[in-house]
């Protein structure tokens, strides 16, 4: 097959794939996985790599204290991952006796493996005939048939094309050359059409459209979350942390301690500071801080303030920030409250 023989000269280096070669270790390639999804394996790597050495079986990752995972996987990201991956790891032991099932639906049942998941953790490490289809393959296949139907509307059918296409052998070099087609070739924007291993068969190139699917519904703009940021220092050069709750966006991640984060007008310092960790002068900084997340955007004010006596919570050291299970948005902050200063 042409897309199998362009995959063997040009396939990406994955995280599991460059500690270990070619042999796939289903432990190594669940965790790439998981770490893949809505992420670059750019990003990815130096994670995969800490995790592996902190970690380096299913068993030790069980053992871990979930405060460690979360630390451990500060700055990657959508962590609800993190829980589940521990979570499944635990399961895998209790369960299945630290190995993976190795059916497809079997799969199915563990914390955090969806239909993707599933076919392509069933495909790379156990060589199944799954049907991987994650969104490079839905671009392909948009292109490939020439579906106009758009994006999400056109997921089943996408789905249902590309089971057309399955081999019938070497399912999870099919897999990964699939992915990697879409990844690096048949791209979002300006696709290399050229240099496709399947562009004689291609419907959209040869009506000209390919760069014009899939096609997609507009999505609607994100609503905007506003709060203030309390930085409380101390005399020994010391910020105020917190643990979020287990459940719900960064559960159980470390915080900057804020107001509620709500639709609206960004509230005034005087009233932001009815839920500050202390009762004491606050100066607000100019600006904001913004961040991103998958269903809102923020915009966070930030006010600084000196601690005059003990106040409940976790002071941490700036030096020793490093060590914290701190999500992105709170380094930010930080940041900007240290810049400012």
């Amino acid at each position: 097959m042409r897309l199998l023989a362009w995959y063997g000269q040009h396939r990406r280096i994955m995280p599991w794939r460059a500690l270990h070669g070619m042999a796939p270790n289903p432990y190594h390639v669940w965790l790439s996985e998981i770490m893949l999804q809505q992420t670059t394996v750019a990003v990815v790597a130096p994670y995969f790599q800490k995790f592996i050495k902190r970690w380096p079986t299913i068993q030790h990752l069980a053992k871990a204290p979930l405060e460690q995972v979360m630390q451990m996987w500060a700055g990657l990201g959508y962590y609800r991952r993190a829980h589940l991956l521990h979570d499944c790891a635990r399961k895998i032991c209790a369960d299945h006796g630290g190995q993976f099932p190795e059916t497809e639906s079997e799969l199915l049942e563990l914390p955090g493996f969806g239909p993707y998941t599933a076919a392509a953790d069933g495909a790379i490490a156990f060589n199944l005939r799954t049907n991987v289809v994650d969104g490079n393959v839905e671009r392909v296949m948009a292109r490939i048939f020439a579906i106009r139907t758009a994006l999400p509307r056109a997921k089943a059918k996408l789905r249902a094309m590309a089971a057309t296409l399955l081999p019938s052998s070497r399912y999870g070099d099919y897999a990964q050359a699939l992915m990697d087609l879409g990844a690096t070739i048949c791209t979002p924007r300006n696709p290399k059409c050229g240099l496709c291993p399947w562009n004689k068969a291609c419907q959209a190139r040869a009506l000209g459209i390919e760069d014009k699917l899939p096609r997609r519904i507009k999505a609607q703009a994100k609503p905007v979350r506003r709060a203030v940021a309390f930085v409380l220092i101390n005399k020994k050069n010391e910020i105020l942390l917190r643990q979020r709750s287990k459940g719900g966006l960064l559960g159980g991640m470390m915080e900057v301690p804020s107001s509620a984060w709500r639709e609206g007008e960004m509230p005034t310092l005087r009233q932001a500071q009815k839920e500050a960790p202390a009762k004491l002068k606050w100066k607000l900084l100019s600006g904001k801080v913004k961040h991103v997340f998958s269903h809102f955007e923020l915009e966070l004010g930030v006010a600084v303030g000196a601690a005059t006596r003990a106040t409940a919570g976790k002071w941490v050291s700036l030096d020793d920030l490093d060590g914290e299970a701190l999500p992105s948005v709170m380094r930010k902050i930080i940041r900007y409250a240290i810049e400012a200063l």
